[in-house]
């Protein structure tokens, strides 16, 4: 008999503690989506796109440099 209500009272103690879990993961959940977070991976994927652009700017600008060297002389000429 004492088995029986040990039993009848876990299982009363069970319930509310799934309920309770089950709100906190729900609401710590829904508090995470609202955060404007990323992922390591996508700041991976940025600082490489950013690596790219700039190394691109890079060459861009010895181009412009090297042209305005050449007009530079190309003026001188005349």
């Amino acid at each position: 008999m004492l088995e029986t209500l040990l039993q009848a009272i876990l299982a009363q103690v069970e319930q509310p503690k799934k309920d309770l879990e089950h709100n906190l993961r729900a609401l710590l959940s829904e508090t995470i989506s609202r955060m404007d977070l990323v992922s390591q991976a996508e700041i991976d994927r940025q600082k490489k796109a950013l690596q790219i652009a700039n190394q691109r700017l890079d060459a861009l600008k010895q181009q412009v440099d090297q042209l305005e060297i050449t007009l530079k002389q190309n003026q001188k000429a005349l």
